[in-house]
């Protein structure tokens, strides 16, 4: 495997965040200039400090509004937006490099302002091409609201590559696909600064609770597919179930109702809202 070396390209309130396949990349957020416990971190961010505050931080993923909405809806404290998962529902395509920044972009903005009160990392893949399209790349991701973004120090197509932290000045180290509990704990040993581990559902990594990743000695755990997997799973049962039958009324029990979707997307609040610049006295209701 190769050493490679991560280009700093963030502005200057920024920390980085190394990834390896070891796949190098960064990540880079919003910061203030307190700096943190860990020697490698420059500046505190968002995810600097709900790690310290939390010991563990447990990201699943989402790959658009609704999902974010979920997500944040559900307790986390954090999310992530999965360039795999992203390729899936916006273009129905497998993680190929298909996807361009600007697709990604855009999808962050929409999940960011549907997930408001929670930091979400985006992936970035390699950045869109040489070091400019890499700096675009990554300000459209800030001005779209995201704290931090995965940037893979890489050329396409993207290579295995092993990068030490201390070279590169990372903040923090992403192994990617471990096999055995021998190897996350060898990481959780041998590397500096926070440490992520990726949580695949039927990939090669184990799969563990926070408290024994914690315990192995990592900081960031990230469940990227899972929303992924369990919607597409859904979608086949019940459009199967739909094609077979012709209806889906044994089914119902599977599916949300129509209350609850509106309590998802908060219909009330917008019924109230709209009641508030307007000359109603009270709000409507959308009975089902």
């Amino acid at each position: 495997m190769s050493t490679m070396t991560t280009i700093m390209l963030m502005p200057p309130k920024a920390t980085s965040l190394q990834h390896s396949n070891f796949k190098p990349s960064t990540l880079r957020s919003r910061s203030s200039p307190t700096k943190s416990s860990y020697p490698t971190v420059r500046m505190q961010t968002r995810f600097h400090r709900l790690i310290e505050d939390q010991g563990i931080v447990l990201m699943p993923g989402c790959y658009d509004a609704l999902s974010a909405a979920i997500v944040q809806q559900s307790g986390f404290t954090a999310g992530f937006i999965s360039g795999y998962a992203l390729s899936a529902s916006l273009l129905g395509k497998p993680d190929f490099g298909l996807l361009t920044p600007p697709e990604m972009a855009a999808t962050a903005r929409t999940v960011c302002a549907a997930a408001s009160m929670i930091p979400i990392i985006a992936d970035a893949d390699t950045g869109g091409g040489n070091a400019l399209n890499v700096q675009r790349t990554v300000r459209d991701f800030i001005a779209a609201g995201a704290a931090g973004c995965f940037l893979e120090d890489q050329a396409w197509p993207k290579k295995c590559g092993h990068m030490r932290g201390k070279q590169a000045g990372a903040d923090a180290c992403f192994v990617e696909a471990p096999r055995n509990d021998d190897e996350l704990k060898e990481i959780g040993r041998h590397t500096k600064g926070y440490r992520v581990c990726n949580m695949i559902e039927g990939g090669v990594t184990p799969l563990h609770t926070p408290e024994e990743l914690r315990a192995m000695g990592f900081h960031l755990i990230v469940h990227p597919l899972t929303a992924l997997y369990a919607s597409a799973r859904a979608l086949v049962d019940v459009l199967k179930n739909l094609k077979e039958n012709g209806t889906t009324r044994d089914h119902l029990h599977k599916m949300a109702t129509f209350e609850e979707f509106n309590q998802l997307v908060k219909l009330d609040s917008w019924f109230e809202l709209e009641a508030l610049y307007s000359n109603q006295k009270s709000p409507m209701r959308v009975k089902s």
